[in-house]
């Protein structure tokens, strides 16, 4: 399980230190895509497959079963560390995270994400705000923290 907040610099080649808590789990290679708010998604190969299997599901007839489909895979790439724990972010992706020179890597149970700090700061700073009405809409009453 991802959890946690890390805050890395990305270099002028597009290479971050992927947190040292996170790489077991990671794994050799892993899956990095275009994520959801502005984010990059990182997957290790087994929840990789689960999703793809999900996703392969989704009805082919579906305008936006199809569209989200093609968002998804076609900004997914196979990434591996290199010696010093770095991964290369594709310019791509970089572009869709908006990912500069300061970036926060998050553990989300089964994924990392990756967020430019700004778009991060900015998304957390919102989200809290309406934290606890999202809880009461999301979690069971049955539910104990």
């Amino acid at each position: 399980m991802f959890m946690g907040e890390y805050h890395h610099s990305v270099d002028e080649k597009g290479r971050m230190i992927v947190p040292a808590k996170f790489r077991d789990t990671l794994g050799s290679t892993f899956v990095i895509t275009r994520g959801l708010d502005h984010c990059l998604f990182v997957y290790p190969q087994e929840e990789w497959k689960v999703l793809e299997q999900k996703l392969k599901a989704l009805p082919l007839m579906k305008a936006d079963a199809r569209a989200f489909t093609r968002f998804f895979f076609s900004g997914a790439t196979e990434c591996e560390l290199d010696k010093q724990g770095r991964v290369n972010i594709p310019a791509n992706l970089r572009e869709h995270g908006k990912l500069s020179n300061q970036a926060v890597v998050i553990g989300v149970s089964n994924r990392v994400e990756i967020w430019s700090k700004e778009e991060w700061e900015n998304y957390a700073h919102a989200s809290e705000e309406s934290f606890n009405e999202i809880a009461e809409k999301l979690v069971d009453l049955d539910f104990n923290f």
